[in-house]
């Protein structure tokens, strides 16, 4: 056999050996080719409904207090109660009652001292003004000092000291209800602070006929003993921030009424100098 011979047939087993393999290979790249089936998505789960919030009454609340506290309990309340009623009632009128002299100042000074005379400018003012008090004060002590006690104070003394009484009496009158402030200030810590030891008590006595000291058994007397020095600061706490805040425009709104019964009284003596240089000539 030649070696052209040799060669055809290596080449032909070689081609025939193949010829499976190159079949196989052709059947599967078709279906590698094709894309594959995404698998199919669960169904997904029904969500699970929301759990509502159970409202739970507060067994050792305030309301809880009041219902089964004796009268003790009940009357420290009570009392922190009218205090604070009290307190808030003062500083609000109290308030409206120097916005209202504040303003009255400042018609006063407005109006008043632009008149021809006092008595028109007491004219301008209105009725129940603290200034126009102050003015028909001092008017009527210079025009009737007549008798014969007050003939032996001279007309100077007089006029002033009637000016300064009308101050006074404004000045009393803005004074009115700080004392209670004060009070209630001073005493309301003590108050919540006995209704704390009763409830205190409370909570012995419990433990006291339990024999054991159980949350359930100590829980409620313990509340209202934090709730009564609670209710007792809140009482107390703004009564003295009232008190020192009113006392402070207090003495802010008594300046312009000081001050406007010093002009009054040079006015008065002005015109009553005038009116006896007048009188002896």
């Amino acid at each position: 056999m030649s070696i052209r011979n040799r060669f055809a047939g290596v080449l032909a087993a070689v081609v025939i050996a193949s010829a499976p393999a190159t079949m196989v290979g052709a059947l599967l790249q078709p279906a590698a080719a094709q894309p594959q089936e995404q698998p199919a998505a669960a169904p997904a789960a029904p969500a699970e409904p929301t759990p509502s919030k159970e409202v739970v009454e507060n067994p050792y609340g305030f309301a809880a207090m009041w219902h089964g506290g004796d009268f003790v309990t009940k009357g420290v309340l009570i009392i922190l109660g009218v205090m604070s009623f009290g307190s808030w009632y003062i500083m609000i009128t109290k308030l409206y009652e120097q916005v209202r002299l504040n303003a009255q100042a400042r018609e006063a000074k407005k109006g008043f001292w632009q008149a021809k005379s006092i008595k028109d400018g007491m004219a301008g003012l209105k009725d129940g003004s603290a200034f126009r008090y102050i003015a028909e004060s001092g008017v009527n002590a210079s025009e009737h000092h007549e008798g014969a006690l007050l003939e032996q104070i001279d007309l100077n003394t007089w006029v002033t000291m009637s000016v300064q009484r009308a101050m006074e009496n404004i000045g009393n009158r803005l004074q009115d209800g700080l004392a209670f402030l004060a009070t209630v200030g001073s005493t309301a810590p003590f108050v919540g602070l006995f209704g704390t030891v009763w409830g205190i008590y409370h909570a012995l006595t419990a433990i006291g006929i339990a024999g054991q000291a159980s949350i359930d058994k100590v829980a409620g007397p313990v509340g209202e003993a934090l709730i009564m020095t609670a209710v007792g600061l809140a009482v107390a706490v703004p009564a003295v921030l009232g008190y020192n805040w009113l006392v402070r425009r207090n003495k802010v709104t008594m300046e312009s009424v000081r001050t406007f019964g010093a002009d009054l009284h040079m006015v008065l003596m002005g015109a009553s100098s005038k009116n006896v240089a007048s009188a002896s000539r």
